[in-house]
């Protein structure tokens, strides 16, 4: 049941449309409409990431009215009384990013499971008015065999993971406390942050050269969009609060 629901919703429509841009590529560069579906995809998903990213970005201008609270020495039910109406005058829902983001996980599996299995269209999934290419070249722009294990391709997907940390918003440094420990919750934020921005990028290059090129080409496309994404919510913010100012 699951597994036709999964063809049905995201599977099968991915690879059709896989298959028909393909077949309009000029030469049917196979890496060309890798690219040009994974930007379909992100444009589609948009307006959820989009909303995922500035409430990130909310959540870590809010931080520093949230450590106050924690910091205030009242009971457990006023500092949830206190945290609520917070976000109620921000206007800010905490889940809402973590919504977001899990509405998102499907589809992005399934794109990655059609670079990863569908690049063969032979196997009777393709819609009655999507024909399979007359030619299929899986050798990106010439040059590189998509196909294959690309180490190059590889290397760039994960410096474009390292970009996408980077320009992820960050929360604002805690204040100085008496305590020389930090708490819990800074010590694992600071590392979770620190494994995405400097480990996570070499577990990217390691999957990227362990499969195929087309899945690298996947992955430095849709981080490349994300850091596009990133700065404009980055910059957007800057000039909000240029105006509030």
């Amino acid at each position: 049941m699951l597994s036709n629901l999964w063809n049905f919703l995201l599977y099968k429509p991915l690879l059709n449309a896989l298959a028909f841009l393909v077949s309009i590529v000029p030469g049917g560069d196979v890496g060309i409409a890798v690219i040009i579906l994974t930007i379909i995809v992100k444009i589609i998903l948009f307006p959820l990431s989009q909303k995922s990213i500035e409430s990130q970005a909310a959540m870590n201008v809010l931080a520093p009215e949230l450590n106050k609270i924690k910091s205030s020495g009242v009971s457990k039910e006023e500092q949830a009384r206190r945290t609520f109406e917070l976000y109620k005058q921000h206007k800010t829902n905490p889940f809402s990013g973590c919504l977001l983001v899990l509405i998102q996980i499907p589809i992005i599996f399934a794109l990655y499971y059609v670079f990863l299995k569908g690049i063969d269209f032979q196997g009777g999934l393709l819609y009655s008015f999507v024909h399979v290419p007359e030619k299929i070249n899986m050798l990106f722009l010439g040059v590189l065999d998509i196909s294959q294990k690309s180490f190059v391709l590889a290397i760039l997907a994960g410096v474009s993971q390292y970009l996408q940390a980077h320009f992820m918003p960050k929360p604002p440094s805690p204040p100085p406390t008496t305590s020389s420990t930090p708490s819990f919750g800074e010590s694992f934020s600071k590392s979770m942050n620190m494994q995405m921005k400097y480990i996570f990028p070499f577990v990217v290059v390691f999957i990227s050269y362990t499969i195929s090129g087309a899945i690298a080409l996947y992955w430095i496309t849709n981080n490349i969009f994300t850091v596009g994404q990133q700065i404009y919510v980055s910059r957007k913010k800057k000039e909000t609060t240029m105006i509030v100012k």
